[in-house]
């Protein structure tokens, strides 16, 4: 059994600190690297870069709309190109700091509001597909929804993904709020177990719901964030053991 632990990380922005990244990259195995948009800058890059090639985990292009002051969480109106564009923009610039330390690309994983959106319309979808076409490389995604049936019919590889951190709503949608409120880690350990050991957890109204569990994300800005990725990487170095 084969399930990565990813964490949205570099998501400092100057002097304003956003996540414990260095207590939390000794539990992943991919960090999802803020590019500018939501958050991030040359140095906070360079620095979350270097931290985790330091720790042999994989880096990915945290993608973003263009919201710095809204961290990425509220939506815009925009069209398929702009949208492939900005991406694309935002990829060349992780891009750089990766080839400085001799890394590859590993991933694409659209941020916030953008994830939501290319979940559920197309042509959000496609310009995520779009600049995955440049480099080849898997995108992260909610199973079930367009960032499998999109990337997935565009010839991309596509890891599905299960959040430990965030609840689901009645429909399987995720639940995307402004900030993250602490989670109980043992809470987030159980939830993973069930994602990948029976394929089912339960919306935040109880409604049974089917996921899948390729790579399961948690946050960096979640208040007891090291504790939830301890906790997270116990649950599934026992699901592979078992």
């Amino acid at each position: 059994m084969s399930v990565e632990i990813n964490c949205d990380m570099g998501e400092s922005f100057g002097l304003y600190k956003m996540g414990d990244d260095e207590g939390v990259m000794p539990f992943i195995s991919q960090a999802n690297v803020a590019c500018g948009f939501h958050g991030s800058d040359p140095n906070h890059m360079r620095h979350t870069v270097e931290l985790a090639q330091k720790h042999g985990v994989k880096v990915g292009a945290h993608v973003s709309l263009p919201d710095l002051a809204g961290f990425g969480r509220r939506e815009m109106k925009i069209d398929r190109e702009e949208m492939a564009n900005i991406i694309l923009y935002q990829i060349g610039a992780l891009k750089a700091f990766l080839d400085q330390a001799g890394m590859p690309l590993s991933h694409i994983k659209p941020h916030g509001a953008l994830y939501g959106m290319a979940a559920r319309m197309e042509h959000i979808a496609h310009a995520v597909a779009d600049a995955a076409d440049v480099y080849k490389v898997p995108v992260l995604g909610l199973a079930n929804t367009l960032h499998e049936t999109v990337y997935g019919a565009r010839g991309h590889d596509f890891q599905a993904e299960f959040f430990a951190d965030l609840d689901y709503d009645d429909d399987g949608r995720l639940l995307i709020t402004r900030e993250h409120h602490a989670v109980d880690p043992a809470v987030a350990a159980s939830r993973v177990m069930d994602a990948v050991s029976t394929g089912t957890i339960a919306s935040i109204n109880g409604v049974p719901l089917k996921v899948r569990a390729e790579t399961v994300c948690i946050h960096s800005d979640t208040p007891n964030a090291v504790e939830i990725a301890r906790a997270v990487q116990k649950a599934v170095m026992g699901l592979k053991a078992a």
